[in-house]
């Protein structure tokens, strides 16, 4: 039967909810546990795919297409484990299904009401999700006192009457402020937090305490009196270099040994954080260091900087780097810069590396064209992933292919030359208004030329399965294949195809052979890289950076 840890946040949103719930399964992973984490949304949206980047970070998407809250991506990144998108569930799947469901009679006529109904499909979805798993950690987006957690905390608790108390713990994660004015750690929001937890039925196990310092001896009192639970469950979790430090923070407190004695339960296999130990050593004292400009578009929000939009690319560049024992300096640039200034290119000499990450639409797409030519024609190592091999493409046929007229029809639809379109089967889709459906989300095979970089890193880690990969997807425009012949005649190499069932061969890879690193993708290999198994393609861009150096 599975045992379920309930993981949530207490003061403000933020809080490191997602990196303690990864946290935590990794501990579980090497007591032997076979363990999967589920992500709670309580927002209404169906799933993160129509919201911006700026709004709610970045979309992650599973293997099976789902576009999920990247809290998941922090999951994978720590338990180096795929997880489906059944995994994320939101308000708006409740009640869609349950709505769904009435207007098909399945409810037999009976008043559908929120009890029982809407917790009922709660526990049904968790249930699916954790099926065949020894443990299940469960986080439940937002912070205590939402009024939207509500449903997700009566269903656990209806679930935990029906199961046993020895099957559930519950862990808050609460964060413990230092006003500047008093240069004092203050627990009263953390004791709040509590009452308002209790209030739904729910006395946490846990007190995971988050802050900028770590907690004192007075302060874990206060809150030990407070909450009446022995200190040795109030657990320190201080601001930390690298977040994958936190397990083996936790497991310093014998955070493993303490949830498996709640639950029941003692460990599979002596835990062996050796190779993990080693790994984040090399993040926080590289042996060399690089610096790399991502070139992106999501970065403004207010007056505020968002860089959440890119937090995959960010976690693939370091995950390359600790595998090469070198410190990743990332600067982040809005690529609308470039299109105001062309005098303002000369500042990314300064780089070893540029990444040039994905998006939707017209803006920064000039400043982004502007910069992958300079990339190109000063042997600069680049990196474009999604729109940014769509971009690589319309510079190239631009600059190179005398096509100066060369766009995607995403942003003019009226180009001349379309080197980048909709091909006809989406367009057939798409006028039927079926929007997702001529996405291209998830995982896709792609055949690998033999004679191309490409096919040399994948190799070097495994990853090519006779002479094909997958990675994963989210996109609907393609390179249009009535120009590939004249692109390649040029110079280009496509060293990577996905063949569609109607034979159509879509281009994955391109890259450039007489340059140092220029490596463009129409997937997101971020998506698939995690600490101790990098991205190979993130692992070359990587290493030319340090040659570059």
């Amino acid at each position: 039967m599975t045992k379920f840890v309930v993981v949530v946040g207490g003061v403000i949103s933020g809080v490191g909810k997602g990196v303690t719930t990864a946290s935590v399964g990794k501990i579980f992973k090497e007591h032997g546990f076979s363990t999967t984490l589920i992500k709670i949304d309580p927002y209404i949206n169906f799933d993160a795919g129509t919201l911006r980047p700026t709004e709610h970070g970045e979309v992650w998407v599973t293997d099976d297409g789902g576009e999920i809250d990247q809290d998941l991506g922090t999951y994978e990144r720590f338990m180096d484990q795929d997880i489906p998108k059944q995994n994320n569930i939101t308000t708006g799947q409740i009640y869609k299904t349950v709505i769904d469901k009435e207007r098909r009679g399945e409810y037999l006529g009976e008043t559908v009401q929120f009890i029982p109904h809407i917790p009922d499909e709660i526990i049904r979805r968790i249930k699916e999700a954790s099926e065949g798993f020894d443990i299940a950690i469960i986080e439940i987006g937002g912070t205590v006192g939402d009024y939207e957690n509500v449903p997700f905390l009566f269903a656990l608790k209806a679930l935990e009457r029906d199961l046993g108390a020895d099957s559930f713990v519950y862990m808050l994660v609460t964060y413990l402020p230092i006003p500047s004015h008093i240069s004092e750690m203050k627990t009263k929001p953390t004791q709040q937090a509590i009452k308002l937890l209790r209030q739904e039925g729910v006395t946490p196990d846990f007190i995971i305490c988050r802050g900028k310092q770590a907690l004192d001896d007075i302060r874990k009192k206060k809150i030990e009196t407070y909450l009446h639970i022995d200190s040795e469950y109030v657990i320190s979790a201080p601001d930390v270099d690298t977040i994958y430090q936190v397990p083996l923070d936790l497991e310093q407190e014998q955070m493993g040994k303490k949830i498996l004695g709640k639950l029941k339960l003692t460990s599979k296999k002596q835990p062996d954080w050796h190779s993990w130990q080693s790994l984040v050593h090399a993040l926080k004292y590289p042996a060399n260091r690089v610096r790399v400009a991502i070139v992106g578009k999501y970065l403004d929000t207010g007056d505020f900087s968002l860089t959440d939009s890119y937090v995959s690319i960010y976690q693939a560049l370091i995950h390359a780097g600790a595998s090469l024992n070198t410190g990743i300096d990332i600067v982040w640039i809005d690529a609308k810069r470039y299109e105001k200034d062309d005098t303002l290119l000369s500042d990314l000499l300064q780089f070893n590396g540029i990444v040039i990450p994905g998006g939707f639409g017209n803006a920064g797409t000039e400043g982004k064209i502007k910069v992958l030519h300079y990339a190109r024609v000063n042997n600069i190592p680049c990196i474009g992933l999604c729109y940014g091999l769509q971009l690589s493409i319309i510079e190239f046929a631009r600059n190179v292919c005398n096509l100066p007229h060369a766009h995607s029809t995403e942003v003019n639809p009226q180009a001349i030359d379309p080197v980048i379109d909709i091909l006809p089967l989406q367009k057939q889709i798409l006028a039927e208004s079926e929007y997702g459906g001529s996405m291209r989300l998830g995982s896709y095979t792609a055949q690998i030329r033999d004679d191309s970089k490409v096919y040399d890193l994948y190799a070097q880690h495994n990853r090519l399965h006779n002479n094909t990969i997958q990675e994963r997807h989210r996109h609907r425009y393609e390179v249009n294949p009535a120009y590939i012949e004249r692109l390649e005649a040029q110079g280009i190499m496509f060293s990577g195809f996905h063949t569609r069932k109607d034979g159509t061969k879509l281009v994955e890879f391109a890259e450039f052979p007489n340059h140092p690193f220029f490596v463009t993708t129409q997937a997101h290999p971020e998506f698939k890289s995690r600490l101790g198994n990098p991205s190979p393609l993130f692992y070359g861009f990587v290493q030319a950076c340090v040659h570059h150096q």
